[in-house]
């Protein structure tokens, strides 16, 4: 298991890549983990498809139902997970709901887990003030678990999330569910200097980064840049198109990197 911590390295911005595992199948999740960290990605989400993801927009909606419809539970989950860690190369992370861990069982999902090569959760609908259960679970088995902050967090959710989450914040860039967007927030920056005054975890923007320009603007004041549902549409369209989804992914993903490494890191 790689700790999530290993995707923050000093002069470097991460880019995390968001992945609903089974979709388009089970194959591909297997080919596409390593091709995204050989083009550039820090850290891989593994989406556990659910079938009422509230957070999610209508791309990641329709690949978590055609994963269910292909079997993809959250136990072929893990067993894709163990087999596709060994060659990641990148720190593995599952994104999934509650409910699904919560019928599993906090203790056994962190420790099957685990022996998977996972090394952190994010779990959406989970809020810090009943995260106890999972969070002591995680912690047992050296998972980071990650908390999300939206622009509209008051300032006491802000302090309960940085004295709670480990491995990263991710910082949702706009109200609402994911998806590609063609602007990001206004106030993006000002969202990321205020949570930067309370919490000491690296910083990562996802929801609605869809573009070169979109991933070195978050580059510029956060620690990393999430991407999920443009990553799900470049693969949907290569797929109906007789494409290779793989190559075509990687392609957007060194477009991403190149993008966020032309950016000035502070030394």
């Amino acid at each position: 298991m790689r700790p999530v911590g290993e995707a923050f390295r000093k002069g470097r911005k991460a880019l995390v890549a968001y992945l609903t595992v089974g979709y388009p199948d089970p194959e591909a999740t297997l080919a596409l983990v390593p091709a995204l960290a050989e083009a550039g990605c820090d850290l891989v989400e593994l989406g556990i498809p659910f079938s009422d993801p509230l957070a999610d927009g209508t791309t990641i909606q329709r690949a978590s139902y055609e994963a269910l419809l292909r079997g993809i539970t959250p136990r072929r989950c893990l067993e894709i997970a163990a087999e596709v860690s060994p060659r990641a190369g990148v720190p593995l992370l599952f994104m999934g709901y509650y409910n699904p861990i919560m019928h599993y069982g906090p203790a056994a999902f962190c420790a099957d887990a685990a022996a998977a090569g996972i090394g952190g959760l994010i779990v959406p609908d989970l809020p810090p003030e009943e995260g106890e259960a999972l969070q002591t679970a995680a912690a047992a088995r050296g998972i980071s678990l990650v908390y999300l902050l939206s622009p509209t967090s008051p300032p006491e959710r802000i302090a309960t999330v940085a004295g709670q989450a480990s491995g990263f914040i991710y910082l949702v860039s706009l109200t609402g569910v994911t998806g590609a967007r063609a602007e990001l927030s206004e106030g993006l920056e000002d969202f990321v200097a205020r949570v930067r005054a309370v919490a000491s975890q690296p910083l990562c923007v996802g929801f609605g980064v869809s573009t070169p320009a979109q991933a070195a603007r978050v580059a510029a004041v956060a620690d990393g840049v999430i991407v999920g549902s443009r990553l799900l549409q470049v693969i949907e369209e290569a797929a109906t198109q007789g494409r290779d989804p793989v190559g075509v992914a990687a392609a957007f993903i060194r477009g991403l990197r190149e993008a966020m490494d032309s950016v000035p890191v502070p030394e």
